[in-house]
């Protein structure tokens, strides 16, 4: 099953892109401290992130240059999925590596149209899949859904990592 990471550090917004991304039968972990990020890479291996661009600590566009400029993290592709709308904002997003941009408010389809386009990518040049259970869900801190939060701990819930 194909995993995304979604980092974000608006709870709502998560929970958003993952009631999405779920109907569409995709499995999803999410991260708020985009600090954590290459760690919760390293422990999910995710086919594909999608993050915000304003977040304290670390910036999307940032995070973004980093991963790509790392050979260990270059090859997943990222989404940047912000309010950031103009086209000054979406040239630098590519130019720091992002290799989709949807801007929010979206629609599901805005959403699942750039995750199938890059997913598919991946299949045709031969990426395989994270090594997720045949259901998507994980044993430890696996939401019912295949969704799972890092870094935020909710009602029901566990931190991970």
């Amino acid at each position: 099953m194909t995993k995304i990471l979604i980092v974000d550090d608006s709870p709502a917004e998560v929970r958003l892109m993952q009631s999405v991304l779920d109907r569409a039968g995709y499995s999803s972990v999410a991260v708020h401290d985009p600090l954590r990020l290459e760690q919760i890479i390293d422990a999910e291996h995710p086919n594909l992130i999608l993050m915000d661009v304003v977040m304290p600590h670390r910036n999307g566009f940032q995070a973004c240059r980093e991963l790509k400029g790392n050979a260990d993290y270059a090859r997943i592709p990222v989404v940047m999925v912000t309010s950031k709308n103009t086209e000054s904002d979406k040239f630098w997003g590519k130019e720091q590596g992002a290799d989709g941009y949807v801007v929010k408010p979206f629609t599901s389809e805005d959403l699942l149209g750039v995750v199938k386009k890059l997913v598919g990518k991946q299949k045709e040049t031969g990426q395989k899949e994270s090594g997720q259970k045949e259901t998507g869900q994980k044993e430890t801190g696996q939401k019912e859904s295949g969704q799972k939060e890092i870094g935020q701990k909710e009602i029901g819930q566990k931190e991970i990592g």
